[in-house]
């Protein structure tokens, strides 16, 4: 099935949007009864963390971390928004640096200044949009990024996309008084699904697209940590402490095996742990390679990364000849969704 195809469903009761490029599952979001990145809160500063650098805050939703204690005190309310799924048995982090954000605006408060998607080089249409974004918002405290979405949008549409941002903006940003309360209620996937995924697509909404799009054979698939790569394949599986990702060739047993296999781990890797929802501290333990081609090997898992909207960080190779990564946790695991 060739095209893009965006299905939106439920998933064991809960509301669900799915991703399909070209018959292959790409993306999927599933809701889930905790709080939702981007949910914005009025909280209140309980005790600092000594030695680590951050404070404890309470929300409606029960503890929060922030990594934060400068200039707070216990019982000032102060705003945060959610920036991931909380471990279990762990506080939800958050920040004070909350943005605002649909499917062509980021409105940025305390942070001034327009700036337009690097991905958008054409110069005139770089000057269009800095045009509309003139007209639809005031400079002032509040800063404006223009997504990539922008590039050939319509103009109304730009400018009340940007418009609602900076009045939502507005509106939260002067509400810090008062007891622990939501005040913004973070997207559901279906939103999300209309926000991030705005490359042209067919949009399925019929109730049971999931099993006509293929998505439910897809998500079967993740339920092992087998991935098949060729003759190769790689096993991703979580613990308490980190992601393993181990690469074998199989029964191929060319000389070139482990550098094929390494390659093709790399490129679906990104997308695995954004399927799977895995995050945190990763480690890969490579099919046998020579050191030689690590670069190549790093070469392949930056270009996967680049294509990847979640924050990941290549730390490094460790001396037994493992590459570790950082990835954030915006993202619940699906083993938790699926039971």
């Amino acid at each position: 099935m060739k095209g893009r195809t965006i299905a939106l469903d439920h998933l064991n009761g809960s509301e669900a949007a799915a991703l399909m490029v070209d018959g292959i599952l790409q993306d999927l979001l599933v809701d889930t009864d905790l709080p939702r990145p981007g949910t914005i809160y009025r909280a209140i500063a309980m005790r600092p963390m000594k030695g680590q650098g951050g404070m404890f805050l309470n929300s409606p939703d029960g503890p929060c971390y922030l990594r934060q204690i400068k200039g707070l005190a216990a019982g000032q309310p102060l705003l945060v928004q959610v920036t991931g799924y909380a471990e279990p048995g762990k506080a939800i982090p958050v920040t004070t640096k909350i943005l605002f954000k649909s499917r062509h605006a980021i409105v940025t408060p305390d942070a001034p200044g327009f700036n337009i998607s690097r991905s958008i080089r054409d110069e005139e249409e770089r000057v269009r949009l800095i045009e509309i974004a003139h007209e639809a918002m005031d400079e002032g405290s509040h800063g404006l990024i223009l997504r990539s979405s922008c590039a050939g949008a319509d103009r109304d549409e730009i400018a009340e996309d940007i418009q609602a941002m900076a009045d939502l903006a507005n509106t939260v940003m002067q509400d810090t008084t008062g007891e622990a309360e939501t005040l913004v209620e973070g997207d559901s996937p279906h939103a999300l699904a209309w926000r991030e995924w705005s490359e042209s697509a067919e949009i399925d909404t019929e109730a049971g697209s999931f099993e006509t799009q293929g998505v439910l054979d897809a998500i079967e698939e993740l339920r092992s940590a087998r991935v098949r790569l060729g003759e190769g394949a790689m096993f991703i599986e979580p613990t308490r402490a980190l992601i393993a990702v181990d690469i074998n060739t199989g029964g191929d047993t060319t000389p070139a095996a482990g550098l094929k296999v390494n390659l093709a781990a790399m490129k679906d890797l990104p997308r695995q742990l954004r399927l799977r929802g895995l995050g945190g501290q990763i480690t890969i333990d490579m099919a046998p390679v020579p050191k030689k081609d690590r670069r190549t090997i790093e070469s392949a898992l930056r270009a996967a990364l680049k294509l990847c909207t979640i924050e990941t960080t290549l730390v490094g190779w460790t001396p037994m000849g493992n590459l570790e990564l950082q990835r954030k946790r915006d993202r619940i695991a699906l083993s938790q969704v699926l039971g």
